[in-house]
């Protein structure tokens, strides 16, 4: 069994250019670990930092376990992310120097049953640059859906 995607941060492609990805892991109590694997998780409004010589998660929503009891954890805590020391200090490097900011891309659940977190080196994009993106995509499709046209009448 592969990776299964729990959630996805559509939005964070749109509002940054992704330069480079990373894979982290996520520090998480039993309960929230059982609720991302029914799928009950949103990256939204999350981003993350570095403070102290840690990576943080700040505002992702996972929602309380409904098998839980009132040791429940908190929906929007901050949670630690697992990374390599040298790896926090060349985001923390790039962050401070470029003006990059530390996105959540992607949860998803390992096939040997480990949650992590798909992050990505991203900068703001411009109102123009969102448009050209849009415009971009849209004449894709037309080209693919002439290309498909094309491609029914000659049978």
């Amino acid at each position: 069994m592969g990776e299964q995607t729990v959630a996805l941060n559509r939005k964070a492609r749109h509002e940054y250019a992704i330069e480079e990805t990373l894979e982290a892991g996520i520090a998480l109590t039993g309960t929230e670990i059982k609720s991302i694997r029914e799928g009950k998780a949103n990256l939204t409004e999350a981003y993350a930092r570095i403070e102290h010589g840690e990576a943080w998660l700040i505002g992702a929503h996972i929602a309380p376990w409904a098998g839980g009891n009132r040791n429940n954890h908190e929906p929007r805590r901050n949670r630690k992310l697992l990374l390599h020391r040298m790896e926090i200090e060349r985001l923390a490097g790039r962050v401070g120097a470029k003006g990059l900011t530390i996105v959540p891309l992607r949860l998803y659940i390992t096939g040997r049953g480990r949650a992590k977190l798909e992050l990505g080196l991203g900068r703001g994009k411009l109102l123009h640059d969102k448009r050209r993106d849009i415009a971009d995509r849209d004449a894709k499709r037309d080209m693919d859906r002439e290309m498909a046209e094309i491609g029914r009448g000659r049978r």
